[in-house]
């Protein structure tokens, strides 16, 4: 019995399309490692060096906002162009190159400037990459191979603020943390780069090519990004989520980024359980991470120490459920030759109403709290019927 399941796995490490998800995997998990590492020290190190808390907030919501506004055109020019190795290895070189940059900025404007630089980098390239992704996924499943590939990159986001905070701890040096980052930055980019070598065309891999309209997308394709966008907007950033936490003192601020760092690895195993849950049940799946992620709010905002945890747990498997089957759908909505323009047009509208969402949460948190978990709740709440009609 275990010896056939030893072989089974040996032979699905062997398929030309794994190979491909894992080694794109790897080049997430050193990039994660390098930004989400910078991302984790970014706030204090821009107090450090003269910015204002309304700087930090801009630039903070600001890079993120620009990042999913360009994934929009990102994603069009790469279906047009049909370069996607190109757009990817350039988007690349931009979001993990001006980490280590921020070791020599002299004035918190230049930083300020380097972080957006970073997120712009992102934008650039998440639609070309996930549309190689989905082409090697299609032979796989699509939910196992997007969930192998987030699993490997919430490995990185782990590792990289626990590597920033041993540097830091040690040295106690923003500037030497933001260069030791330049190791993991080369690694991705090397491991980037053997992955063209070795893949140069993985459009090859699509299994199963169904020709679907090309001109257009259809109306649950529509669907499907309004009940995202739904989610989307009533899913609370970690950072207001921290901000509470400090606020009623529910858990110390030395514990609150290892809270982050094991949602990240909640994320991780959910993507993977959820992608697979997704191969096997299908598309009804994503009913059920709309009702764990309307769940985490209350406890999370209302709870005392252990439903906070609780809610904390809720708000990691959502992430990762999100990560691989709302990816997952796309790739299976779409027509390959639009793939890139239907991923584009996705995070587009996803990245803009969770930062709506986020913005009118930190108002609502302002007046009362009840508020924000009731908007929070509802407006998740609210997709589910959209999704329902979908499966229709």
């Amino acid at each position: 019995m275990s010896d056939s399941i030893f072989k089974r796995y040996r032979n699905f490490f062997k398929n030309d399309a794994v190979k491909f998800i894992v080694l794109m995997g790897i080049v997430s998990l050193f990039a994660d490692m390098t930004y989400e590492g910078a991302r984790s020290i970014t706030g204090p190190y821009l107090a450090i060096i003269g910015a204002s808390a309304v700087a930090v907030g801009f630039v903070a919501g600001f890079g993120e906002l620009l990042s999913y506004l360009l994934r929009f055109f990102s994603g069009r020019l790469s279906d047009r162009t049909h370069s996607y190795w190109a757009i990817t290895i350039v988007g690349y070189f931009i979001n993990l190159l001006a980490v280590p940059l921020l070791a020599l900025a002299g004035s918190w404007e230049i930083a300020a400037a380097l972080i957006i630089i970073e997120r712009v980098g992102k934008g650039i390239r998440v639609p070309s990459r996930d549309v190689m992704l989905s082409h090697a996924c299609s032979q796989v499943g699509h939910g196992t191979g997007f969930g192998i590939h987030e699993a490997l990159d919430q490995i990185g986001a782990i590792l990289g603020p626990l590597i920033v905070a041993v540097v830091l701890f040690f040295n106690g040096n923003y500037q030497i943390g933001f260069v030791f980052l330049l190791l993991p930055a080369t690694l991705a980019i090397l491991v980037l780069l053997i992955s063209r070598s070795l893949y140069p065309h993985p459009h090859n891999l699509e299994a199963n090519v169904i020709e679907l309209d090309a001109k257009g997308f259809k109306k649950a394709y529509w669907l499907y990004v309004i009940a995202s966008g739904l989610i989307a907007a009533g899913f609370a950033d970690f950072a207001l989520i921290a901000y509470h936490f400090q606020k009623v003192a529910l858990f110390s601020a030395a514990f609150i980024p290892i809270l982050y760092a094991i949602a990240m690895g909640v994320d991780g195993v959910s993507a993977l359980i959820f992608g697979r849950l997704f191969d096997k049940k299908g598309f009804s799946i994503i009913i059920l991470v709309a009702l764990i992620s309307a769940l985490f709010a209350p406890l999370v905002f209302l709870g005392g120490f252990y439903m906070a945890f609780l809610g904390m747990i809720l708000w990691g498997i959502s992430m990762g459920a999100q990560e691989s089957i709302m990816r997952s759908s796309i790739a299976i909505m779409s027509p390959i030759q639009r793939r890139g323009s239907a991923y584009g047009v996705f995070n587009t509208i996803y990245g803009v109403s969770w930062f709506a969402g986020s913005l009118l949460m930190g108002i609502l948190y302002s007046f009362s709290i009840n508020y924000l978990v009731i908007f929070s709740v509802l407006i998740q709440v609210i997709s589910i019927p959209i999704f329902i009609s979908i499966l229709k």
